[in-house]
């Protein structure tokens, strides 16, 4: 059967993913230091290098594999995976990155390429009228590969590469056929070497040398087929260089003396041990030139892909970068500023220090690419469905050491490579607000909740002892007073959880669900401009009873049920009380606290001062009551010099009783309000509360009253009514007394 992945503008097969890889892992570092490795820290200490290392490289070659038979790789490979993946601005922070180690490694491989030419510039000089040296071999071979790479495009680069990759073998071959140096009795560096240069000092000058398997991917957009030539050629590639490298180790620590081996005089050692010594640097020239060949095919592509995504904010700028030949698909532009940054590199002559920058934006990458495997893995997305799988901890372990050999490489260029990263970001961000929240956050983010809301469930965290308010509340004028959202985000904010629903009169239809849509979008441009951690919905219902007895239903977003509902009216309005009062006996049957919040025209005031009202006869309610104004006092609208007042009528014979009882809370810590906060007011003949709250409290921002349900039985709405003169008033009912601890 024909793939589905099928490019009608692709050109390549699999070869090219596999040769630009492989020629890219036996590079230059082969060739100039494999064997100083060898000679510092043993041939079993080199191998310990390739195996370490390849815990980086075989990981991320499985998640490319994995993520590439899952979704189309478009043009721009590595970024193209990883901004779809984390989304553009993240995607772009990494890729702009990626793009520059990209480019400067041209630069890298071009200077590597100059020192193939050492041993002949003798020669050279002698029948030349001038002198030459490698700086100048380096510009012209600059010159040369930006002119090849401008005039004539990949197609001529794919060529060239396959005929220095014939070479690469052969030299190869020829150094295996070798016998060992002059003078050589008989291995002496097959142990672990502890001299002066550590293990991880080795493995930083080695280990560029196997991050090469990705430069392939950058291809993509120009593969017939990428689902099928990303992955076979990649992880053939990382196979087959590691298998290699482990076979040049043993040749070298059985060919060479120590001495030999760590003398940076003799780093073309393997010419000393070849059959026939030209092949080595025939071959140092042919493997760094495919090398620098391969980046410089995916470097502009990375470019490329980046300005199509209109990331970058200027947009002459990214139409300039997008342009492509017609007859060939070349990124020109993106080639030549490429070409631009390996000359200026090539100039400074040495960029030994920035290889190991360029380290660690390629970990970066490949710590990315494992991670988006790992996340996918644990995401489950439906839709997540690649024909080669990997395994989540083989991903994890590659994503953990690319972290910890970034640190252990150079601790000061990670960390310059993490901030780079971070300001691109922040930059990018600024000027792309829109967000970009993609389905593998939305997927993990999924697991973590549905994970922890059957934990929760199981574990019964919501007892007694641990009590959190889980609070849903609802009305009908969720558009025309706001106090009973305001109210609930302040009690959600990060000690509760709170659920909004707005009621919408009629019976489920169309139509409604319309209304229901509008108004949901509205309620959560209401949470995004408050910044609240409410989580909204509605709910379509011909009465609004039958939406309270819903809502009562509904499982709390904490993983447990609701345990308080809060209703709102305005004070100015009875009917709206009455009809809440009809409905208490709905909360109480399912043992909610219930609170209702009387509003009135001066809102929440300044919100500065919040009064709670104690009477001897709702006790039960007094704890719930305080516990709910330290909880609102605690958000960032309140806590610039808010303050609790209590107040606690009794009768005047009971006053003096109340007071030592309230002073033994308050040292005890039962009571975590200040003595001069509290305030026992004897209550006086033929004056009700109602009357003395109003008095005292007509300047608060919050008032709080306890009530309890036969008073309610009893007067009805009255009870609520009667506060005109006060601001905002919250009535509490509390089902079981709570413990203050």
């Amino acid at each position: 059967m024909a793939s589905t992945s099928l490019n009608p503008k692709g050109k390549f097969g699999t070869a090219p993913v596999f040769l630009t890889a492989i020629s890219t892992i036996l590079g230059a570092i082969m060739f100039l230091r494999f064997g100083y490795s060898v000679g510092v820290v043993g041939v079993y200490g080199t191998i310990a290098i390739v195996i370490i290392g390849h815990l980086v490289t075989i990981p991320t070659a499985m998640a490319l594999a994995e993520i590439a038979t899952n979704q189309k790789v478009e043009g721009g490979g590595e970024y193209f995976i990883i901004s779809r993946s984390f989304g553009l601005t993240i995607g772009a922070a990494i890729g702009i990155a990626l793009y520059l180690s990209q480019a400067i490694s041209v630069a890298f491989y071009l200077i590597a390429f100059t020192e193939a030419f050492e041993p002949l510039l003798p020669f050279i000089n002698e029948h030349l009228p001038f002198a030459i040296n490698k700086t100048v071999i380096g510009i012209i071979s600059t010159l040369l590969l930006a002119w090849l790479m401008l005039t004539k495009g990949a197609s001529s680069g794919m060529t060239l590469l396959y005929v220095v990759v014939g070479i690469l073998a052969v030299s190869l071959m020829m150094f295996f056929a070798g016998g060992p140096t002059e003078g050589f009795i008989e291995p002496d560096t097959f142990h672990f070497n502890k001299g002066k240069n550590d293990f991880f000092f080795i493995f930083a000058i080695v280990f560029p040398a196997f991050t090469g398997m990705t430069a392939g991917v950058g291809l993509s957009g120009d593969l017939k087929d990428p689902k099928k030539s990303i992955p076979l050629g990649t992880l053939a590639a990382t196979v087959i260089g590691m298998v290699i490298y482990i076979f040049i180790a043993f040749k070298l620590g059985s060919s060479a003396s120590e001495a030999d081996l760590a003398n940076l005089d003799k780093q073309l050692i393997m010419a000393d041990i070849a059959i026939w010594w030209p092949i080595i640097p025939i071959g140092l020239a042919a493997a760094t030139i495919s090398s620098a060949l391969g980046s410089i095919m995916v470097a502009p592509r990375t470019l490329n892909a980046i300005s199509l995504d209109k990331i970058v904010p200027i947009p002459r700028l990214n139409n300039w970068l997008g342009k492509v030949k017609k007859d060939n698909n070349e990124p020109v532009n993106a080639t030549l500023i490429t070409c631009v940054i390996a000359f200026f590199f090539v100039l400074m002559g040495d960029v030994n220090a920035v290889a190991e920058v360029i380290s660690m934006f390629f970990m970066v990458t490949y710590g990315s690419i494992c991670l988006i495997s790992l996340l996918e893995n644990f995401a489950s997305n439906p839709g997540y469905r690649p024909s080669f799988k990997s395994k989540w901890y083989i991903s994890l372990l590659g994503a953990v050491m690319c972290i910890g050999l970034m640190f252990k490489i150079n601790t000061i260029y990670a960390i310059a490579a993490i901030v780079l990263m971070t300001l691109i970001y922040i930059v990018l961000s600024m000027y792309n607000r829109k967000g970009d929240m993609v389905a593998i956050f939305s997927g993990v983010i999924f697991q973590i909740s549905r994970n922890l809301q059957v934990f929760l469930q199981k574990r019964k965290a919501n007892s007694d002892d641990a009590w959190r308010p889980s609070i849903v509340a609802i009305s009908r004028d969720s558009f025309d007073r706001f106090a009973s959202f305001d109210l609930l985000r302040w009690i959600s904010h990060k000690i509760g959880f709170g659920t909004y629903i707005h009621h919408i009169d009629g019976y489920l239809s169309s139509e409604t669900m319309q209304k229901a849509e509008s108004a949901q979008s509205r309620l959560v441009k209401m949470a995004q401009i408050s910044d609240s951690s409410v989580f909204v919905d509605t709910m379509i219902n011909p009465n609004y009873m039958n939406s309270i007895s819903q809502a009562l239903q509904l499982p709390g977003i904490s993983g447990q049920e609701n345990n308080m509902i809060l209703f709102e009216f305005n004070k100015h309005q009875e009917e709206g009380c009455k009809e809440i009062v009809e409905h208490l006996g709905l909360a109480k049957a399912v043992n909610y606290d219930i609170c209702l919040l009387s509003s009135s025209d001066k809102d929440f005031g300044f919100n500065n001062e919040i009064h709670i009202w104690i009477t001897s006869s709702d006790y039960q309610n007094a704890n719930l009551m305080i516990y709910i104004a330290y909880i609102i006092l605690g958000h960032p609208d309140w806590s610039r010099g808010g303050q609790i007042k209590l107040f606690a009528v009794h009768p005047e014979e009971e006053v003096v009783e109340q007071r030592i009882k309230m002073q033994d809370m308050i040292r005890s810590g039962r009571l975590p309000i200040s003595a001069n906060n509290i305030e026992i007011i004897p209550k006086a003949e033929g004056i009700t509360n109602k009357e003395v709250i109003s008095e005292r409290s007509r300047d608060a921002d919050l008032t709080i009253v306890g009530f309890r349900s036969e008073k309610v039985k009893h007067d009805g709405h009255e009870t609520f009514m009667g506060y005109e003169k006060v601001g905002n008033v919250l009535f509490v009912n509390a089902q079981k007394e709570k413990e203050i601890v």
